[in-house]
């Protein structure tokens, strides 16, 4: 049975995992090898990975793939994608190959502009407390020189600060608005410490404001903390080619594909049911890069689909159209990432990764990122609308059943050859393993 344990934070690794495995696992050995089995034999890289998060017992590995082949801006990349699910590196390949031969994929960043706010209550008069803010916004900036200096060199900083009146949907509740500039880094140290020095200034100096009855002066500061809501911060990716270029397959035409494709995202536009499946794929692309180059997928994933609902009703992030003859897809998308900062200097592999992408800007990365949730939906829609989703889908995912049931060598050299002319499904793996085996 379960049980409770007091300063489990202060324990060893080695005695935290005695304490679990004796309390939840009924064999302690085989728990214990499967969690020693992963990990890293080099002591100080397991160091650095123990020291990432708290408690920690193991590494949890995700497959670190790359799609080559993806020519962007008139750039040639390969893109490093960690992910667990089958099909999406070979699918994001497959649509770097094809638009490759067309063109390739083009980017612009619109803007990086990102948000940070402070939350507070104020139950005076509003009047006054507009003016108090006109008063001391320049004190406000001023009083975050020594966060902002550094940052400032380089050309990033504080853009804007807004008063923000918010009493219609609670009374008493306003909001101090703040835009800014992080260049390569994400930006979240920096922009809480701008936040956490904004509530401290406006909060004090309130005391000594004339305007201000005691009343006034009551402001209370509930919290000052970055938004993960970056609708401003944003990349626009896109391909296009003549609709006659669009199909390499013999059983459609291109202009019936062309038309299906532009249909299919139609139907993403106004069914929310079909977009969040839409948008997942798209967020398999994306999420797997983010992951790959040490950033936070969880505040993409969050943001991303906040711009999705902007208009009142969730929606496909990307678009189709053809005019003129020429077919055209593209997707504007919030992307607050960085190169600098966080996992980008200390985990081996992002490293690694960002090499592999010629050391980006913050800006180049939010282009590739983009590109490969663009890809990524075009090979899914591609399938979709031709041959079906599940032809290519579960042919990747074989070797997965394959594995799961402890296949042999031999046996999957015989059984990859028969599922070349036999449609997939976790039942008619089973048979024919089940077949195999009872011939041998």
């Amino acid at each position: 049975m379960s049980k409770s344990i007091a300063g489990f934070s202060k324990l060893s690794k080695s005695k935290k995992i005695d304490w679990i495995v004796e309390t939840y696992f009924s064999n302690t050995e085989d728990a214990k090898s499967v969690l020693k089995q992963y990990w890293n034999s080099n002591e100080k890289l397991q160091q650095l990975h123990d020291e990432f998060i708290e408690n920690t017992i193991t590494n949890y590995y995700l497959p670190l793939g790359v799609a080559p082949n993806f020519l962007i801006n008139n750039k040639i990349y390969t893109i490093p994608m960690a992910i667990e699910e089958s099909s999406v590196v070979a699918a994001a390949s497959k649509a770097a190959k094809f638009w490759m031969d067309r063109g390739g994929f083009k980017t612009t960043v619109i803007s990086t502009t990102k948000i940070g706010q402070v939350h507070f209550m104020y139950h005076g008069n509003p009047e006054t407390l507009k003016n108090y803010f006109n008063y001391i916004k320049p004190q406000l900036i001023s009083d975050a020189k020594p966060i902002t200096k550094n940052m400032e060199k380089r050309g990033g900083g504080i853009l804007d600060i807004e008063l923000r009146d918010k009493t219609n949907a609670i009374e008493g509740y306003y909001q101090l608005h703040a835009s800014f500039e992080t260049l390569d880094a994400m930006g979240a140290n920096f922009i809480n410490s701008c936040l956490e020095q904004f509530a401290k200034t406006f909060k004090n100096e309130a005391l000594t404001f004339d305007a201000f009855t005691d009343e006034d002066k009551n402001i209370q500061i509930i919290m000052s903390i970055l938004s993960n809501y970056v609708p401003e911060c944003l990349v626009r990716a896109e391909v296009s080619c003549k609709v006659e270029d669009l199909s390499d397959d013999a059983s459609i035409p291109s202009e019936e594909f062309a038309n299906k494709f532009v249909q299919a995202v139609k139907i993403a536009e106004i069914e929310p049911y079909r977009a969040v499946t839409h948008n997942k794929g798209i967020m398999n692309g994306i999420d797997a890069v983010v992951l790959a180059t040490g950033n936070d997928f969880r505040a993409i994933e969050a943001c991303v689909h906040a711009y999705a609902s902007k208009n009142g009703s969730y929606s496909s992030l990307s678009h189709a159209k053809i005019e003129n003859g020429i077919f055209t897809f593209w997707m504007e998308i919030p992307l607050a990432l960085g190169t600098v900062g966080g996992l980008t200097g200390l985990h081996p592999l992002v490293k690694l990764s960002l090499e592999l992408l010629h050391h980006p800007s913050a800006k180049e990365l939010m282009e590739i990122v983009a590109v490969a949730g663009l890809a990524q939906n075009f090979a899914a829609l591609r399938s979709l609308t031709t041959t079906g989703i599940q032809q290519g889908h579960m042919k990747m995912h074989l070797m997965n059943i394959l594995n799961q049931f402890e296949a042999t060598t031999t046996e999957k050299e015989t059984l990859i050859e028969y599922f070349k002319n036999h449609i997939v499904s976790h039942s008619a793996v089973v048979d024919a393993i089940k077949n195999l085996r009872s011939k041998n």
